[in-house]
């Protein structure tokens, strides 16, 4: 077994090989990963060396804006007779990247050469595949870190801070701790094998491909798309989101430097309903790996039960996908109310409520509402808004404008509704940039459309129930809304925090307890909800992993006699045969014979019988 240096130094450890049994021969070696560890995030304080650096790197990406992003197809880039943009969010007027649209046609040719690449791909050792990775994160965290936080930043609005936690520190995170959790499914092996036996289970790669579509939201989530049906062996057609494309096509071209076949994983821009639509006739369609909006995976869903209907497919789908959230807070009279409050607005407005785990629910209970709401208020209007190049600035802007239309026209509507009462904000502009100010509503209606429907960005609602409806409020919480992602309850009451984990256990994938329902990081809270929020594979775990394998499972007999021809049973027999009559014989003449005599006889036969199996082999 070989040992392959890694980064950072590190070695594959080697195990001491195991003997099954007494008997067999065969040995089980292992091999365990560099230790993981959380990737240490930048502060880019003012003075540092990484500040200056991200400043200067910025401005030279500004310089060569727009980027030319092709398709790649068997290794090629390849530009197309249709092109699109990606604006700058926070200056819509400059353009980030123009990128190629994909052709039916050439969808297809990506597919033919992913799977032309497969068998290659699936073959190579996992201690290989984990090495291209572990070089991937450390492309990421050194050589490419401002590169690729600058790109999140001027592509996907987000802040000096955000970014760093995205871009960087999880995308690293994600290839680093999948390595480790695909190791230790590889170890779960059968633990009985009787005498004679070796029981084996083989993780193998899913037949066909695996199509990836990508949010806007977390460059990381790229990687944790891609990333674990790659490193198990499978090839990945990747769509990225238009609104991500510059940082999406760096982080590929990083896996690439790193040493990831150039057919392995498939950079496929374009239209996502056209391309999905292509890809969906292909009876090799293996599996499909979503993070977006809930009603796209829901049509998608359809589509793939229709196939499977009609008999498209060689095998069933798998189907792998984190979707939407009406992400709640829950504040108990016991609660400590001003840390209720801030941990309420970070959930809320940080990254512009774009989040899959932002707040924007939360059930105040009256007697600390006048506390809370007044915290609430002075802080949230004291966030800075504007461009991401101002340090400075905590909200930045909305994605793009079709997401400013739908933000922009709720606030105008609530301008005329009586059951919303504006706490804070109610602004927007998109004169330079898209920018929506973080607002909050409070309502008096328990069912308002503030409290169920989705709305993606920096709006909060607020509901205000009393004291000693406390059971019921978290009952209304439960059924409220579909969704059943991220969610904080924030009580120092031991009791009534038990109680509402029991009555809102169904509510959220992920709960938090007096903190905020943001910020799940990479091996510490592995990421997932249910309901209308997805399949709750959990992101980062073994969980994830194992829908992107099909295990087979071996039984082998480790101790079987060689197989005799005809010529050596003929032989065996004969001899056989000619023993069982010199027994009787010798048993007849035995009582006649003296003990020298004896020993002679079985000599002589000896003899014979030797010179006669030895013409017959």
């Amino acid at each position: 077994m070989r040992l392959v240096t890694l980064t950072r130094g590190a070695r594959l450890n080697c195990l001491k090989p195991r003997a099954l049994n007494g008997s067999s021969r065969r040995y089980l070696t292992m091999l365990s990963p560099p230790k993981f560890e959380n990737e240490k995030m930048l502060n880019y304080a003012k003075g540092s060396p990484e500040r200056a650096e991200l400043t200067k790197t910025i401005k030279k990406l500004k310089g060569q804006f727009p980027f030319t992003i092709p398709i790649t197809i068997n290794g090629s880039e390849v530009t197309t007779k249709e092109s699109r943009s990606q604006p700058n969010p926070s200056k819509h007027s400059e353009i980030v990247a123009n990128y190629a649209s994909a052709t039916p046609e050439q969808v297809n040719a990506s597919i033919d050469a992913a799977l032309s690449a497969k068998p290659a791909w699936e073959a190579t050792p996992f201690e290989d595949r984990a090495a291209i990775f572990l070089r991937a994160s450390e492309l990421i965290t050194g050589k490419y870190r401002s590169e690729i936080v600058a790109a999140t930043m001027l592509g996907q609005g987000k802040n000096i801070w955000q970014a760093e936690i995205d871009a960087a520190a999880e995308t690293a995170d994600f290839f680093r701790h999948y390595i480790q959790e695909a190791w230790a499914l590889y170890s779960q092996q059968p633990k009985v094998h009787l005498d004679g036996n070796w029981n084996k289970m083989e993780y193998r790669p899913l037949e066909g491909f695996t199509y990836a579509i990508a949010p806007f939201n977390f460059t990381a989530l790229g990687a944790t798309l891609i990333g674990p049906a790659a490193l198990l062996g499978n090839v990945v057609i990747w769509k990225p989101s238009d609104s991500a494309l510059h940082a999406s096509w760096l982080l590929h071209q990083i896996l690439l430097e790193a040493g990831l076949p150039k057919d392995v994983v498939q950079f496929l821009p374009g239209d996502a309903e056209q391309i999905t639509n292509t890809i969906l006739k292909r009876p090799e369609f293996g599996a499909l790996t979503f993070i977006g909006a809930t009603a796209t995976f829901k049509g998608i869903q359809k589509k793939i039960g229709d196939g499977i209907g009609a008999g498209i497919y060689n095998s069933y789908p798998r189907v792998v996908g984190e979707t939407g959230g009406k992400n709640w807070g829950v504040v108990h009279p016991s609660a400590d109310v001003k840390s209720a409050a801030l941990n309420t607005i970070r959930a809320a407005f940080e990254y512009q409520g774009q989040k899959c785990s932002a707040n924007s629910r939360v059930y105040v209970a009256e007697s600390v509402w006048p506390e809370f709401k007044k915290v609430l208020a002075e802080e949230t209007a004291a966030l800075k808004v504007g461009d991401i190049e101002d340090y400075a600035n905590f909200i930045n802007p909305v994605i793009h404008e079709r997401s400013f239309d739908k933000l922009n026209k709720f606030i105008e509507e609530a301008k005329s509704d009586s059951e919303l009462d504006l706490i804070v904000g109610g602004k927007a502009s998109k004169a330079q940039g898209y920018y929506v100010y973080p607002t909050i509503y409070q309502t008096s209606n328990p069912h308002h459309k503030i409290l169920s429907e989705e709305l993606f960005g920096p709006i909060l609602g607020i509901y205000v129930y009393p004291d000693a409806e406390w059971e019921q409020t978290l009952k209304l919480v439960d059924t409220t809304s579909r969704y059943a992602l991220t969610g904080s309850i924030f009580a120092k009451d031991p009791y009534v925090s038990r109680q509402a984990q029991t009555i809102l256990k169904h509510a959220a994938g992920m709960l938090y307890l007096n903190t905020k329902c943001t910020g799940s990081t990479v091996a510490q809270q592995p990421f997932g909800g249910s309901r209308d929020s997805g399949t709750n594979d959990k992101t980062g775990t073994m969980a994830h992993l194992q829908r992107f394998v099909s295990t087979r499972t071996i039984k082998e007999d480790a101790d079987v006699e060689p197989a005799l021809d005809g010529n050596q049973v003929t032989t065996l027999a004969t001899a056989s045969v000619a023993t069982m009559y010199f027994a009787v014989g010798l048993a007849y003449l035995g009582t006649n014979l003296k003990g020298q005599e004896v020993l002679a006889c079985v000599a002589a036969y000896a003899a014979v019988l030797v010179m006669f199996v030895g013409t017959n082999p």
